[in-house]
């Protein structure tokens, strides 16, 4: 997506978004783009000398939904910079191109025009795409795991395409390099579990706990809780309420600064727009498979107790 702009040079700017970019020749650098005749800012780009493309970044939906509409100063409130024929620059923008118009031409509904790059700036920003009338990102494509190419693996058949298979190993992986610490500290998978659940919600009452790890697929006995109140990591109070002691916070504490270092490293290997888009598809997978709505069905039909029974 992209937003170009223009000035008429008596103060009067104008901008709209258009997803018509594209390349025409490297050899002299020249972009094209069309605009509706019926635009209200056709005027003022067919007789500037210069125009200005934006490559919007993949955060700047907000921007792109600006300058689509029609209506008032569509720049108020922007921190503008002037750029060739007085064009005006949007911040934040993954690419900018300032262009002297070199030429335009019929293009039936629309006017082509024919832009000579002069000046070019680039970030490392991830672009903002649309496909299938959508807003969309754009990521790198995943390379093989395996070292051959693998055959193209055929619908329902176990191979590194599987999604089971990939969810399952990142989840093997990950967990995997907090296991030497929790080791450490002798503690197994589902004490830190009771750990960080009551780390988390400051203090608990025996039956919040219970719930909580009803996605986990485990179920939480008193013997988990008990052991943690016996090594004095966990304190209970008259009431019966759950929370950490001085001995399980720094431990909480610990093991929170370790995952946050996997998550870094993680990040490390992938892009802004990668990251967001990962986080965002797991979101989507834990939803479709929540116990407490498709998951929860599923288990119902099969005649099934859901695991959310504890303590």
């Amino acid at each position: 997506m992209t937003i170009v702009t223009a000035s008429d040079g008596a103060g009067r700017d104008v901008g709209v978004t258009a997803n018509s970019f594209n390349s025409v020749s490297l050899d002299p650098p020249m972009v094209l783009w069309s605009l509706a005749r019926k635009s209200a800012s056709l005027p003022v780009f067919a007789q500037s000398s210069h125009f200005a493309v934006h490559i919007l970044a993949a955060d700047q939906e907000d921007l792109s939904d600006r300058f689509a509409r029609s209506g008032p100063d569509k720049f108020a409130g922007i921190a503008l910079e002037r750029g060739a024929g007085g064009a005006p620059l949007l911040p934040g923008a993954a690419a900018r191109f300032q262009c002297r118009t070199a030429f335009q031409h019929d293009g039936g509904d629309h006017v082509i025009f024919v832009g000579e790059v002069e000046t070019f700036e680039r970030s490392a920003r991830a672009p903002l795409a649309f496909h299938g009338g959508r807003y969309a990102v754009a990521a790198r494509k995943a390379a093989s795991l395996s070292e051959a190419s693998p055959a193209p693996v055929e619908p329902k058949t176990f191979g590194e395409d599987f999604l089971g298979y990939l969810l399952g190993r990142a989840d093997l992986q990950v967990t995997g390099r907090l296991r030497p610490v929790l080791e450490r500290l002798g503690l197994a998978p589902r004490e830190h579990f009771v750990l960080s659940a009551i780390g988390t919600f400051g203090e608990v009452t025996p039956a919040r706990l219970a719930a909580t790890p009803g996605f986990t697929g485990q179920r939480l006995c008193l013997d988990e809780t008990q052991a943690l109140i016996e090594r004095g990591m966990i304190a209970r109070d008259a009431a019966g309420s759950l929370s950490l002691s001085e001995a399980g916070r720094a431990a909480f504490v610990e093991l929170t600064a370790a995952a946050m270092a996997i998550e870094d490293d993680i990040a490390d290997g992938l892009d802004e727009t990668e990251l967001a888009m990962l986080r965002h598809l797991l979101k989507r997978v834990i939803a479709a498979t929540d116990p407490a709505t498709s998951g929860g069905r599923m288990v119902a039909e099969e005649g099934l107790e859901p695991p959310t029974r504890g303590l």
